[in-house]
């Protein structure tokens, strides 16, 4: 946890439990810290992790199990990339192709584009596993 940051230590470790699905880390079904562990973790109140967990609750990638703690839903990984996919088409994707169309390219020039470094990209990776 970065406490200097500026951005609430909830989303802190919200953002955290989000990467670690993500990543594998915490696949479906496992089990999350609970807000006492947290709050002992990072020395913080423990009101704080339980607002973390919460949210997450609330964005359906964590359940309660009552008497038993918090788990990683079955769908939390399916919707972290929606969101992800959906975040990034807006945020990254279309001011790029926007810059693209002033710049005076063509759709049909953007797409060769794209297509042409997604071959290469593949081939990068194709490659890379082979070793």
């Amino acid at each position: 946890m970065d406490f200097a940051s500026g951005m609430p230590i909830y989303l802190q470790i919200a953002q955290n439990i989000r990467e670690q699905i993500l990543s594998g880390q915490l696949p479906a079904g496992s089990q999350t810290m609970s807000t006492t562990q947290y709050a002992a973790a990072y020395k913080i109140n423990p009101a704080t992790a339980n607002k973390a967990l919460n949210l997450l609750v609330d964005e359906g990638l964590l359940e309660k199990r009552r008497g038993v703690g918090m788990f990683v839903t079955a769908r939390a990984e399916q919707l972290l990339r929606a969101t992800g996919r959906e975040e990034y088409a807006e945020k990254v994707l279309g001011p790029a192709l926007d810059e693209g169309l002033n710049l005076g390219f063509t759709i049909a020039q953007i797409l060769r584009f794209a297509r042409a470094h997604f071959e290469t990209e593949n081939t990068k990776h194709t490659e890379g596993e082979a070793l």
